[in-house]
């Protein structure tokens, strides 16, 4: 487990490096949400979610409030979520999660990516059974064996409760998310270094040097492009 959530700061260490490209994913990605359904964040749950994620990067309020009056107003632009899969060097698996408005022109640049460093994309379906979808949170400041016993006693039952660097890490199930954030948020517990809903792979994978190199450009290719909001592996990136 703690490779693996040392695997998730690091990617959101390196988004934090970029806000801009950060800024501009979840603008896109709030504006979606709310043009889905209820603009307003109470009753709109999806929404809520992607709100509450874009806290945990530090996405100024300005942001966030004008892609929702975007959706309230006169934006027009339909964006679909879709899901691409593909492996890369010596059985490395990927997850590609995408929002877009043009699904033509982000299945060739995914596709692109994976091809031109050393993957290939798969079908639906070839690697997400390998994943678990998993809710995921870390905060300061608390005690493991309290926390757990705590969210026993609200009836939540979670996958893991650990501690890793200097964080009470708590994975539950995808669809507690938000049970697991009202009881913690009654707790006293406001401040997230993550609240995110993740595909946690079942088994990592070590790569040499060469392949990880190789495995690392590829990553960096797919988040290079505007339709990606989120990317999921099973490599080992310590």
């Amino acid at each position: 487990m703690g490779r693996k959530w040392a695997n998730i700061v690091a990617k959101k260490t390196a988004k934090d490096a970029n806000n801009s490209k950060v800024y501009a994913k979840f603008g896109i990605e709030i504006y979606a949400a709310a043009k889905s359904g209820d603009p307003d964040p109470h009753s709109n749950q999806k929404l809520r979610f992607v709100i509450d994620r874009a806290k945990t990067y530090n996405v100024p309020k300005h942001i966030i409030d004008r892609a929702i009056e975007k959706a309230k107003g006169s934006g027009d632009e339909n964006y679909s979520e879709l899901r691409y899969e593909g492996f890369g060097p010596n059985g490395s698996m990927v997850i590609v999660d995408t929002l877009t408005n043009n699904v033509n022109r982000t299945a060739a640049d995914v596709r692109a990516a994976f091809g031109k460093n050393g993957g290939n994309m798969g079908v639906s379906g070839a690697v997400a059974y390998m994943f678990d979808n998993t809710a995921i949170f870390g905060f300061k400041g608390e005690d493991v064996d309290e926390i757990f016993e705590y969210l026993l006693e609200k009836d939540i039952e979670v996958k893991d409760v650990f501690e890793e660097e200097d964080q009470i890490i708590v994975y539950g199930e995808s669809s507690d998310f938000h049970a697991i954030q009202e009881a913690l948020k009654e707790k006293g517990i406001t401040e997230f270094s993550v609240a995110e809903i993740q595909m946690i792979a079942q088994n990592e994978v070590e790569l040499s040097e060469d392949d990880l190199a190789q495995f690392e450009k590829m990553i960096d290719a797919l988040d290079e492009l505007e339709d990606v909001q989120q990317i999921f592996h099973n490599v080992n990136m310590d």
